[in-house]
C-alpha cells in the first residue's frame, strides 16, 4: 500500500534548519526525521512511498539519488586509464520513493491531490513528514477496513505544558495543579489513511486538507479517529529536535523498532 508523505511546508517554526533544507530533512540522530518515518511504515511491511515536495524540493531529491551509493560500500577504479564503479555489500531498504514537487505555495490538500496520478485509484496512507509515532500501522489499517469510511485518522492526547486553575466566581485560585494527559483534548496526529474517494473533497491548490475537505467529512460521518495511546511527537521547534535526538542518543526512541543503527551525533 502506498505511503503518502507531506514534504513541502516552509518550516518556518523551526527557520534555525529549515533555511538550510526542507523541514521534513532535518536530521535527527543523524538521518532526516523523514527517514524515520519511512522506517516506521517499511517495518510493517510497506515501501512505496510518495513524497509531496515543494519548498527546496530539489534537496529531496538530489538526498535520494546520493542514498544508494551512501549506503553502500564502493570500489573507484581508475587504473590503467578507466574508470570503473563496482558496488559491493549494500545497506539499503527495499524501497520505492517517488518525489513530487507539488508546488512551491502549494497547500496540504492541494499537495495531496497533486499525486493522484500515482494512487492508481487505490486506498493510501497519508502522514506529515514532521512527526514520529510507535502507532501499529497495520492496527490501524485494519481498523480503517474495518468501518467502511472514507477518512481515518489517528487521534493522540499529549501532556499539556501548563497548569490548572481551578477559580471561583470571586477570582480566587480554589486549586492548583499541574496538567496531564486527561486534560487534553484529542489531537490530529497524522498517520491517516484515505480511500481514494477523499481526492473529491479537494478543491485545488489553496484546499488546506484540514479545513473545509476534513471538516466535511466528518460532518458526512465519512471521517473515523483511532485513538492511540502511546507515543507521538511532532518537530516545530528545535526543543522538540533536541528531546528528539536524545531519545535516539539514549536508545529510548519509542518508534524506532527496526534494527539498523542510526548514527549518533558526536
Amino acid at each position: 500500500m502506498k505511503v503518502v508523505l507531506l514534504a513541502g511546508g516552509f518550516g518556518t517554526r523551526i527557520s534555525e534548519e529549515s533555511q538550510y533544507r526542507p523541514k521534513p530533512m532535518i536530521e535527527i540522530g543523524g538521518m532526516p526525521i523523514l527517514w524515520h518515518i519511512m522506517k516506521e511504515y517499511s517495518y510493517y511491511g510497506h515501501h512505496e512511498f510518495i513524497i509531496c515536495a515543494g519548498y527546496k524540493q530539489e534537496y529531496i531529491k538530489e538526498w535520494f539519488a546520493n542514498y544508494f551509493i551512501h549506503n553502500s560500500d564502493i570500489t573507484f577504479d581508475y587504473t590503467n586509464g578507466k574508470e570503473e564503479l563496482t558496488l559491493h555489500h549494500t545497506n539499503i531498504e527495499p524501497w520505492k520513493v517517488t518525489v513530487v514537487d507539488t508546488g512551491y505555495n502549494t497547500m496540504t490538500g492541494g499537495r495531496i491531490k497533486r499525486v493522484r496520478k500515482y494512487l492508481n485509484g487505490e486506498p493510501f496512507f497519508m502522514t506529515y513528514g514532521d512527526g514520529v509515532c510507535d502507532v501499529d500501522i497495520n492496527k490501524l489499517l485494519e481498523f480503517h477496513l474495518s468501518h467502511g469510511k472514507i477518512a481515518t485518522l489517528t487521534a493522540v492526547k499529549q501532556d499539556q505544558s501548563k497548569g490548572v486553575l481551578d477559580i471561583g466566581g470571586d477570582n480566587a485560585v480554589r486549586r492548583f495543579r499541574e496538567k496531564n494527559i486527561l486534560d487534553g483534548t484529542p489531537i490530529n496526529a497524522g498517520y491517516m489513511v484515505l480511500n481514494p474517494e477523499v481526492l473529491n473533497y479537494i478543491e485545488g491548490d489553496n484546499s488546506v486538507f484540514e479545513k473545509e475537505p476534513l471538516e466535511t467529512l466528518a460532518a458526512e460521518r465519512q471521517l473515523m479517529s483511532y485513538i492511540h495511546r502511546g507515543y507521538w511527537q511532532c518537530m516545530d521547534s528545535m526543543r522538540e529536535k533536541i528531546e528528539l535526538d536524545k531519545l535516539l542518543s539514549t536508545g529510548k526512541a519509542p518508534w524506532k523498532r527496526w534494527e539498523r543503527e542510526v548514527p549518533r551525533e558526536l
